[in-house]
């Protein structure tokens, strides 16, 4: 272990190297084209309930 104390800090760029080159590796992926590849279909939403209390509340607005 008296190694570690002598030479902690090329440990310490080694893990800044991979993980700048983890993010780097990130920004490149595109997800959307996986999506598109994989036939995965976005969860619907559904904003009825949204709808109907705009549409009364525009409604009481009218009155």
């Amino acid at each position: 272990m008296e190694w570690l104390k002598d030479y902690w800090w090329i440990i310490l760029i080694f893990l800044a190297g991979v993980f700048i080159n983890t993010i780097k590796a990130l920004n490149k992926l595109n997800f959307k084209s996986y999506i598109d590849k994989k036939g995965i279909k976005p969860i619907p939403y559904d904003d009825e309930e949204n709808d109907q209390t705009q549409k009364s509340v525009e409604h009481k607005n009218k009155k």
